[in-house]
């Protein structure tokens, strides 16, 4: 051993020579790790975490109805002040029939549709977005 040592220390150093690595493993390799929820279950079991990625969604849609509402509640509350200030759409006559008449009774239920469409299009794309958040989380 002493043989052995000597030569250690008179042979010079390479610097292609690396120390020699040695494996340190806990005695503890077998304990049981602490469970890590997914998402998902956060959400069910409605824990703290759960709450904000579910208020998070909430807030998103909600956020989307009014703007969806109001847009909606503008063009038609705003056709009547229209044909209130500009006298001339009062008296246009499309078909013989009056044009406030064409455009309340007619017009309005195709745009009340369109939004409607854009409504579902645009919540289901939030809903897209929240499960891949939930999935990045993992």
């Amino acid at each position: 051993m002493a043989d052995r040592l000597t030569r250690a220390v008179e042979r010079p150093r390479k610097e292609t020579d690396r120390p020699r690595r040695e494996v340190v493993t806990s005695p503890r390799t077998m304990a049981a790790r602490h469970p890590r929820y997914p998402v998902t279950r956060e959400i069910d079991e409605q824990t703290r975490l759960g709450e904000v990625y579910m208020g998070s969604l909430i807030r998103t849609q909600f956020r989307l109805a009014l703007f969806v509402c109001t847009v909606l509640g503008c063009v038609v509350g705003g056709l009547p002040v229209l044909f209130l200030l500009v006298p001339e759409l009062r008296e246009a006559r499309l078909l013989g029939i009056p044009l406030p008449w064409v455009v309340l009774a007619g017009l309005i239920y195709p745009a009340f549709v369109i939004g409607a469409w854009l409504y579902v299009r645009q919540a289901e794309r939030n809903e897209r977005h929240f499960a891949e958040l939930v999935d990045r989380a993992r």
